[in-house]
């Protein structure tokens, strides 16, 4: 096994090349990390790839993290898992300064009306492919709905839907009423034998792993109140830290509650800088998730109070990043010990598989939200409907890689500003 200096370059290799959303960064970790350097074999591969899924919060990272805890212990852990998103959040932080200083550019606004449109497409894409995997027999497509109108209709909060959700599919389960069919698989019936210092954990180490975190999570956030007052990274703290608890099926599925207390709330930043935000984070390695980090540095650029807009955003993106991750290290290294029952636990399988037949209807929710802000804002717009059908076929039929259709998507933008 390679010293934990040796491994370093590569998990910044990793959060470097790291785009393609979950899928991609999982595929390639499974060729770099299990075919190709042996670090982990294949069950244990996918055994952390399930504890991951049973997780709120990015599950490629949470994966990594948990090859890094493998390899390394509690250091590994932080290294992959840190180096996995630093490469993606310094990038996005110059990006949401370049959205937020020059916005009001012509080249940058044309740039992303023709993003926009592709931004939809790939949420579609996103929710027709989660949909046929997910929504099998009669159960999953009713709670799906249920879902869609709790959200769209009765303007129900994300964190009531996801706990109804995990609710039905726990006592379901408990029941031994099979009615919602687990999204993923892989792991063996048969558990595999844990070394005997993973293997031995108890309560007390758990206390004592809440309690440091805890103390992580309080001791900055409060000295940052402290020395710049509550407005508003309080309110940055509170609502991205209770995201972090609630983000089970990505950022598809977090953005409408984000997005409905940044936009409407708040009024950090509007509708369509989400979209803008959104976009920036499908072009850029690392999980999709730090599109929060964007609204953070939003939150701070329009609300600097004592500071200026600079250090504002910087200081609202960098507190968005640390409370929305933290979590998941600490989901990792609370529960990595007993991932054989974890991911054998039957109750648990059938809460995420409710979970995900939900975030069905979560998504339909943001992709109808965002759509009829870019495809009719008042009236159709053509040049929008043009684009957001030419990515979903790119999409589905080609299988283009979603960073090459963002970039695409602006050179369409700027292509129709030069042609006036």
């Amino acid at each position: 096994m390679p010293r934990l200096r040796d491994v370093l370059p590569f998990w910044f290799w990793l959060g470097c090349v790291s785009f393609g959303g979950p899928a991609g960064q999982i595929a390639l970790m499974q060729q770099e990390l299990v075919d190709k350097r042996g670090w982990i074999d294949q069950r244990r591969f996918l055994h952390g790839l399930n504890f991951a899924m049973l997780l709120p919060g990015p599950e490629a990272q949470q994966l990594a993290t948990y090859v890094g805890w493998r390899l390394h212990g509690w250091a590994g852990g932080l290294v992959a898992g840190g180096l996995f998103v630093l490469p993606g959040a310094v990038l996005m932080l110059a990006l949401s300064w370049l959205a937020a200083a020059h916005g009001d550019l012509a080249w940058v606004g044309a740039m992303f009306d023709g993003v926009k449109p592709v931004i939809v497409a790939i949420i579609i894409g996103a929710l027709w492919r989660l949909g046929r995997r997910t929504l099998q027999g009669w159960a999953p497509p009713l709670l799906a709905g249920a879902a869609f109108l709790g959200l769209f209709l009765g303007h129900l909060p994300f964190p009531a839907i996801v706990a109804a959700a995990a609710l039905i599919g726990w006592l379901t389960a408990r029941r031994g009423l099979h009615l919602f069919a687990a999204p993923h698989g892989g792991a063996a019936d048969d558990p595999l034998p844990e070394p005997a210092a993973i293997a031995t954990a108890g309560a007390a180490r758990l206390i004592r792993l809440a309690l440091l975190f805890g103390l992580l999570l309080v001791v900055p956030v409060g000295l940052a109140l402290f020395t710049f007052g509550r407005d508003p990274w309080a309110d940055i703290a509170r609502l991205f830290t209770q995201a972090a608890f609630v983000t089970f099926g990505g950022a598809y599925a977090v953005l409408p509650y984000i997005g409905q207390a940044a936009v409407e709330k708040y009024h950090w930043l509007t509708a369509a800088d989400m979209l803008n935000g959104l976009a920036l984070a499908e072009s850029t390695p690392g999980p999709l998730i730090l599109v929060t980090q964007y609204v953070g540095f939003f939150a701070g650029w329009n609300q600097p109070g004592s500071l200026s807009p600079l250090a504002a955003g910087l200081l609202g993106g960098v507190l968005t990043t640390y409370v929305t991750f933290l979590p998941c290290f600490f989901f990792i290294f609370a529960g990595a010990p007993y991932v054989e029952r974890l991911i054998h636990h039957k109750a648990a399988a059938g809460a995420l598989a409710a979970v995900s037949a939900a975030i069905v209807g979560v998504i339909l929710n943001l992709a109808v939200w965002l759509g009829v802000q870019v495809l009719w804002p008042g009236q159709p717009d053509l040049f929008a409907w043009a684009l957001a059908a030419g990515g979903l076929l790119a999409l589905l039929r080609w299988r283009l890689p979603v960073h090459w259709l963002v970039l695409a998507g602006a050179a369409a933008g700027l292509a129709r500003l030069m042609l006036g």
